[in-house]
């Protein structure tokens, strides 16, 4: 079955470009996000994970450990590396799951259990599945899911925006409406009451709507 916001991600132990690694030890109390490629030396992917590792210093900022997963042996990853970096100017810096054996993608229900054989034999496009980005919190419950066709890159800037919205209302009463970014207003939970607030929120609140109530973002 597919995994949905709510799920504990599975553990898993697995070989990566930085070794052999148990997800949720590695993960410890850091967020985390794992994002998923149907084969290496694929065009799309190559930008995405050269993207990635430009942008990782942004992810270290929010507490957020990013981890990669190909369908293909570690050492192919290895070697694509050096072509992701001649094509985006960024080689990974990140760990790379290396899922020859599709584990973690059945575990992550990317691929169907029944899957078998050597995942080199298999094209990109009988793996176009296993497109994924799934966002972990620190009690390792999938926060995020986000799929993507393979004609399409990832944008990983709207990760981060979500990581940046799900740290806020982890720790404040609020929901960030459509569009929010870091600074923006919010709105009141619909889950506080109107005499909770009150004492969360002495000066008030605009509110165009009775269910709706729009204050400064929390610091």
């Amino acid at each position: 079955m597919a995994l949905t916001i709510g799920d504990t991600a599975p553990d898993f132990e697995a070989e990566t470009t930085e070794g052999k690694l148990s997800f949720h030890e590695w993960l410890g109390d850091s967020w985390g996000v794992l994002f998923s490629h149907p084969r290496d030396f694929t065009p799309v992917c190559s930008t995405e994970l050269g993207y990635m590792a430009s942008i990782k210093g942004e992810f270290d900022k929010r507490n957020a450990k990013i981890i990669g997963l190909s369908v293909d042996p570690v050492g192919n990853h290895e070697k694509w590396s050096e072509d992701i970096e001649a094509i985006t100017g960024s080689a990974p810096n990140y760990p790379v799951i290396g899922d020859d054996d599709f584990n973690v993608s059945k575990l992550y229900g990317m691929l169907p259990s029944d899957v078998v054989g050597e995942a080199t034999d298999r094209t990109a496009a009988e793996n176009q599945t296993v497109r994924n980005v799934f966002v972990i919190g620190p009690d390792k419950k999938i926060k995020l899911v986000l799929v993507y066709p393979m004609t399409t890159g990832r944008n990983f800037d709207e990760v981060l925006r979500v990581i940046d919205s799900l740290q806020l209302t982890a720790n404040h009463k609020v929901a960030t409406p459509a569009q929010w970014k870091q600074g923006d207003d919010v709105i009141i939970a619909g889950s506080v009451s109107d005499e909770a607030a009150k004492e969360i929120w002495p000066d008030g609140w605009d509110s165009p709507r009775p269910y709706v109530r729009i204050v400064p973002q929390p610091s």
